[in-house]
């Protein structure tokens, strides 16, 4: 007998491992019963002869049974109808004890056929079977343990799965809520940080203002101090010199009494020359019956002879008290003769003062300067008071013909001398009037008065001059020059009036400026020359007058919407376009809400920190 080795069936691939993922497991699960279904079941035991196929299933299963008493004719009959009838396999039964055949009387004939009912099997076959179900049913066994623990262990990962789920949804909003807590806190921050920024800087604006009005208020008490000193150092110097000064003055004073005298009787000729005049135009004058008579009565009075009588056929329009006012300046001012500065005794002092005004910038310590300068000519013993205060103004005035009123740079100039005139005028009070008298000379719009001819014949060369026109090269200029001087003497008088220096009082400050354009306004009509005076005043002054008076001033800005300009766009083509462009956008851009340009002196400029 040979000996064969025997091995399981069941391939090593399939034993569990305790490593393997449920993923794995059924992945391998599902190979297997793929590879179970394609592959045709295997007999653990082997076919019988008779299940093979061969001469075997061609062969009838034949029972014979034997009789004596039939005969042999019978016995082939029998034989051929079996054989005819049935075609059957055989089977034998060999192993069978058939003893108690034997000792009947009837026997079988059974030994000649084998009949194989079962196969008989081997011990080592039996074992191999029994040992190949064992293991078939303990890998069974074990699979359905894995799987049982997997799946536990699965449901285990499934719940720590949702409660980490749960607890990142949880931590997830309480992020999204911190998160939320810290945007408004940081939005509160950038909020408290902008309106703490924006107070920092309205408090540096007030504080750099303050500072400068400081430093003006400090340097003008300071210099006011020195001089005190300085007077108080010289005053035996001027008792010693007494007598010589008041000979000079005894001088002085004479020659202008000769001068007053002879101006004195010029005038009175003059006057009775146009009183002769006045009756032969008495019918031009009858024209003008629109104004009412004491009006008219009134402003001939208060203008100079020389509306009257030669041009007749002018209306005015002024208030009454302007009229007053600008001739008592008029009459203060015309006591110094106008070519005072030809003189060799007084030429000295208007160069000096026209050496100042002319080193003037707009810088806290030019304006600090010349103030100084200027006071300390204006307090000169050697030349008196109201010529000096005439030399003052004029020169002050001129710097508009000296300087360029259209440049960009003449407001911040403006405003200088706005500094310079209240830091004089507040140590001389004497030359504010000289200064208004110079103002309403050169330009009538600072009055505020207007002369309109009501005719041709009026509207003749006299009547340019008088209204402001100047000549050059024997000519009157044009009427864009002549806006152009209207709009700088008008800005040069609102930067004058705005000017404010906390503790020094001015004499002519915002409220004389509230009432000029209250008169403006209720007086004068709407023209080019008047539209650009009142834009040109608004832009310099506007601020200033707005922050004091508020809702009063809008009223006014309200009257200007509402009539003034009206009134300018009713007069169609005669009206030049940029005269009424200037009003409309300074009320709809409210430019009056803006800090006018230079309206803050710089400490120095900027050309001279690097020489």
């Amino acid at each position: 007998m040979a000996f064969t080795r025997l091995e399981l069936r069941c391939p090593r691939a399939l034993d569990p491992r305790p490593s393997w993922t449920l993923g794995e497991v059924l992945t391998e699960l599902d190979a297997l019963e793929a590879t179970r279904r394609a592959t045709p079941p295997t007999p653990l035991k082997q076919q019988p002869e008779w299940a093979s196929g061969g001469s075997a299933r061609k062969k009838a299963f034949v029972m014979r049974i034997e009789e004596e008493d039939d005969t042999d004719e019978e016995d082939d009959n029998d034989n051929e109808a079996a054989r005819a009838l049935v075609t059957g396999a055989r089977f034998s039964c060999n192993d069978l004890e058939c003893s108690s055949f034997e000792e009947s009387g009837d026997e079988i004939e059974c030994g000649s056929t084998s009949y194989h009912l079962m196969e008989k099997r081997s011990i080592e076959k039996s074992i191999l079977l029994e040992l190949e179900r064992d293991h078939h049913l303990k890998i069974q066994e074990e699979v359905r343990s894995k799987l049982s623990s997997l799946e536990v262990c699965h449901q285990n990962e499934i719940q720590r799965a949702i409660s980490a789920f749960a607890r990142l949804q949880k931590y997830a909003e309480s992020r999204k809520e911190i998160d939320r807590r810290l945007d408004v806190q940081f939005q509160r921050k950038i909020a408290e940080v902008l309106d703490k920024h924006l107070s920092m800087v309205q408090r540096d604006h007030e504080q750099k203002s303050q500072i400068v009005e400081r430093r003006i208020r400090d340097d003008a008490a300071v210099e006011e101090a020195k001089r005190r000193e300085q007077s108080m150092k010289e005053e035996k110097i001027k008792q010693e010199r007494a007598r010589q000064e008041a000979e000079a003055r005894q001088k002085a004073t004479a020659k202008l009494a000769a001068d007053a005298q002879k101006a004195a009787y010029e005038a009175a000729q003059k006057e009775a020359a146009e009183k002769e005049a006045a009756k032969s135009r008495a019918e031009a004058v009858s024209t003008s019956s629109q104004i009412p008579q004491n009006s008219v009565a009134h402003a001939t009075m208060a203008t100079s002879t020389e509306i009257k009588s030669e041009l007749p056929g002018i209306k005015i329009y002024a208030d009454s008290s302007a009229l007053e006012a600008e001739s008592r300046r008029r009459t203060l001012h015309d006591q110094v003769p106008s070519n005072i500065y030809l003189s060799k005794e007084y030429s000295r002092y208007d160069r000096q003062i026209g050496k100042s005004i002319s080193k003037l910038m707009p810088t806290t310590d030019s304006v600090k300067a010349r103030a100084s300068e200027l006071i300390k000519a204006l307090d000169g013993q050697d030349c008196p008071r109201p010529i000096a205060c005439r030399l003052f103004a004029d020169k002050m005035i001129s710097i508009v013909k000296s300087r360029n009123p259209t440049d960009k740079t003449f407001g911040k100039l403006a405003f200088a001398c706005g500094y310079v005139m209240l830091l004089v005028t507040n140590q001389v009070p004497d030359a504010m009037d000289y200064l208004l008298a110079e103002f309403n000379k050169v330009c009538m719009y600072t009055v505020p008065k207007h002369l309109h001819a009501l005719n041709a014949q009026a509207r003749n060369t006299d009547y340019f001059r008088l209204i402001g026109y100047q000549e050059e090269d024997g000519k009157l200029q044009s009427t864009e020059k002549y806006l152009v001087n209207v709009v700088a003497y008008v800005k040069l008088y609102a930067a004058m009036v705005q000017t404010e220096i906390k503790g020094v009082r001015h004499p002519h400050g915002l409220a004389e400026g509230w009432k000029w354009l209250a008169m403006f306004l209720n007086t004068l009509p709407a023209i080019p020359a008047t539209a650009f005076a009142l834009h040109a005043f608004l832009k310099v002054a506007g601020f200033a007058l707005h922050k004091k008076y508020g809702s009063q001033f809008m009223k006014i800005l309200d009257v200007i919407s509402r009539h003034f300009i009206p009134a300018l766009k009713a007069q169609g083509s005669k009206v030049h376009p940029e005269a009424i462009n200037n009003l409309q956008n300074y009320l709809n851009d409210k430019i009056y809400l803006e800090e006018p340009e230079g309206q803050y002196l710089a400490q120095q400029l900027l050309s001279k920190m690097f020489l």
